[in-house]
């Protein structure tokens, strides 16, 4: 046979064993190795804003695969570190970590910068941040308010701000369901690599973590932390804040609201970009005025989201209903301050 009806033959097989590979099942297999680099999400002109905000450019979050968790075999950074005045202790195990609290993101201002372990911030990648996790690890963070799940690799530190527990990225939050309001109740349960590949009914995958092959797990199946002296950074003070919690109208107690000044708070932000998303979203869904107040709380700026005023009782309960069905928060009745 000559070399011309070879080669029209041999592209034909190549293209029948690349549609059986792609038809056939398969484990899923992480898009990047740990500790190997690569591009992230963004144009290729991105000029990194000085405030903390949402993306302009979209990214299909549906699309965007949940982290696999996958052992790491060499050093965790997991030392002693101080911030603002405060020192911090990690922990050494991520595995049996359980935690319930309020969780927050952060987003352009931190894209393509480095991670407290060395890693590129991506804000559409699937990662957290933690004050004691060590890094890295995997955690399981659900979000109590609507049930939904994803599984994010550590490799941050941070919140320092509020009380919120976990700081996620921006995609992570998104699929989570509250990017638009900032911050949400959640649980976060640490994960053992090894225990997660059992559950899917599969052995881990013999593919390089950090350079170690996967058979050194019977050898060392927990990663050590790296012996170094207390660390001492201080991070950007400009990450989202927890929201303010309003102080309460109970309204069942005042069934003739009149115009007192009633207004419903749906969220509040240290961040001006969040406040203005979310005041686009709450405009979209309802006629009532909705604006942003300002007020300063503990040496920051927090960006209030409002709707109102509100004349009566009825049109409160309605208006909360009608922005808890849309997925924008949990409104709360306030008085005007």
């Amino acid at each position: 046979m000559s070399a011309s009806k070879l080669l029209p033959l041999a592209a034909c097989v190549t293209a029948a064993l690349l549609l059986a590979s792609c038809s056939s099942k398969r484990a899923p297999q992480p898009a990047v190795v740990p500790g190997q680099s690569a591009g992230i999400s963004g144009p290729d002109d991105f000029n990194r804003p000085h405030k903390d905000g949402a993306p302009w450019w979209d990214v299909d979050v549906s699309k965007i695969q949940d982290a696999i968790p996958m052992p790491h075999y060499g050093p965790v950074k997991a030392s002693p570190y101080v911030v603002f005045g405060k020192q911090y202790y990690p922990i050494q195990d991520a595995r049996r970590y359980q935690a319930v609290g309020p969780a927050s993101w952060y987003g352009t201002k931190f894209h393509g910068q480095a991670t407290a372990n060395g890693e590129t911030y991506d804000l559409y990648g699937m990662t957290a941040a933690h004050k004691t996790l060590p890094l890295p690890s995997y955690v399981r963070v659900t979000n109590l308010e609507n049930g939904k799940v994803v599984i994010l690799r550590v490799n941050d530190r941070g919140p320092f701000y509020s009380d919120r527990i976990i700081d996620l990225s921006f995609a992570a939050a998104k699929k989570l369901g509250y990017a638009e309001k900032g911050t949400a109740r959640v649980k976060v349960e640490g994960i053992d690599p090894h225990e997660w590949w059992a559950q899917q009914g599969r052995p881990v995958p013999l593919v390089l973590a950090n350079n170690q092959p996967a058979k050194a797990a019977v050898a060392q199946p927990v990663a050590q932390p790296v012996s170094q002296p207390v660390e001492h950074y201080s991070p950007p003070p400009t990450q989202h804040a927890a929201a303010v919690v309003p102080v309460q109208i109970d309204a069942k107690k005042n069934d003739s609201l009149g115009a007192s000044g009633l207004y419903l708070q749906v969220g509040a932000f240290a961040n001006p970009d969040a406040a203005e998303l979310l005041k686009s979203k709450l405009s979209q869904t309802s006629s009532v005025p909705v604006f942003i107040s300002s007020v300063v709380r503990d040496q920051q700026i927090l960006h209030r989201v409002r709707m109102g005023p509100i004349s009566n009782q009825g049109e409160a309960e309605q208006l909360q209903s009608s922005v808890r069905l849309a997925n924008l928060g949990q409104p709360t009745l306030v008085r005007a301050d």
